[in-house]
């Protein structure tokens, strides 16, 4: 049978890749199958057709997996926002390791082992302290849609409200729907701020409380571990893991390109007495140069927590040159995480310690990764 558009194929779904799509084989032909379980058999109807691989969405369940359970949203599947709701969190954190020891395996060239299991959220449901909503015209309805992009188009879902977000923000989502826009093609920001800390409303922080304890504490273990004297936070934002941080070290500087940011950092600082550091408003290709001359390399851990597409490769060369004793990479994108430290890694000049992933994204393809790099020259390895 040649495969074609509209095709209903039953397909025996063999593994999830990563972002959440499921795997099946037709002769051939790579399947992919979004909203299915490893093991079930499933009736798909092909949707997109390429030369070596196809997508089909779901009609059916044929014979579901015993990890399948009812989403807790019931605009799963229509609403892209989620892709594991399906499945039990058990499951969704065993699936997520795989998935990252398969990444960090195949674009990282890293033994797998390396990977620690994936730290739990505490609760999977009400988590998020940001999200990000948009408008759009429904010429069916003459009205406006008000929620997320769906899953299988560019349109916009109408949402009342979101199960991932906290409390508050979905009575903050009631009052948008109730005080819409005056068009589509708007995005408003509902945030939550974190008790305690200023964050502009256009600046990066953490989406959820719940797991960031678990998070500093990671950090905290590999850079006390480590031993250093001085931590050099690239990519600081308002200063999160220098402020938590810096009763480890002597003394701290925060790099971030983000003016309103780095005001907020150092307002985060002082709220908090942390009087052995510094922050510095540039980008890390500008900044870290004169930054890393001021400090001896072998007393020095340089934290990366870049945006989603990684590092610039001038940054990871440099310290490559450079060889500070430890890195603390921070990513929620273990596929460009993988490249980096792999780039970083090569002939030797940094060792990867661990990988410890949190699901700081519960229900989503999403999963946020420590890995501890550490200098060969630094530790005596050979």
């Amino acid at each position: 049978m040649n495969l074609a558009l509209g095709n209903k194929l039953s397909l025996r779904i063999s593994d999830l890749a990563f972002g959440g799509e499921g795997v099946a084989r037709w002769e051939d032909f790579v399947v992919f199958v979004p909203f299915v379980a490893v093991g079930e058999l499933v009736e798909a109807e092909i949707t997109e057709l390429k030369k070596r691989y196809a997508r089909a969405r779901l009609l059916r369940v044929l014979e579901p997996s015993p990890e399948r359970v009812e989403p807790g949203c019931r605009y799963f599947g229509a609403c892209g926002g989620c892709q594991y709701q399906h499945l039990a969190y058990s499951a969704q954190l065993r699936l997520k390791h795989k998935q990252i020891g398969d990444l960090f395996e195949r674009l990282g060239h890293f033994d797998r082992r390396l990977v620690a299991p994936v730290i739990p959220c505490p609760q999977p449901y009400g988590y998020r302290n940001r999200i990000m909503v948009r408008s759009q015209w429904d010429k069916f309805k003459q009205g406006l849609n008000i929620g997320f992009i769906r899953a299988d188009s560019r349109l916009v879902v109408d949402v009342e409200e979101c199960r991932l977000a906290e409390p508050a923000l979905n009575e903050q989502l009631k009052y948008v729907r109730a005080h819409p826009p005056p068009k589509g093609g708007l995005k408003v920001v509902l945030r939550s701020s974190p008790p305690g800390w200023e964050v502009p409303p256009d600046s990066f922080f953490q989406n959820n409380s719940f797991l960031l304890p678990k998070l500093v504490e990671v950090a905290r273990d590999a850079l006390r571990e480590a031993q250093t004297r001085h931590l050099l936070d690239i990519y600081c934002g308002v200063g999160f893991f220098s402020v938590e941080l810096a009763p480890l070290v002597e003394s701290f500087v925060g790099v971030e390109l983000d003016h309103m940011a780095i005001q907020a950092a150092r307002r985060n600082a002082a709220a908090r007495a942390r009087t052995n550091g510094e922050f510095i408003a540039g980008t890390a290709e500008e900044q870290l140069p004169a930054i890393l001359s001021r400090f001896p390399a072998p007393a020095t851990t340089v934290l990366l927590d870049p945006p989603r597409k990684g590092c610039q490769p001038e940054t990871l060369q440099m310290l490559r040159r450079v060889q500070p004793a430890q890195i603390i990479y921070i990513s929620c994108h273990p596929a460009t995480m993988a490249r980096d430290l792999n780039i970083l890694c090569a002939q030797g000049a940094f060792e990867l310690a661990q990988v410890r992933p949190l699901d700081m994204f519960p229900h989503t393809q999403h999963v946020e990764c420590v890995g501890d790099l550490r200098c060969k020259a630094a530790t005596g390895s050979p």
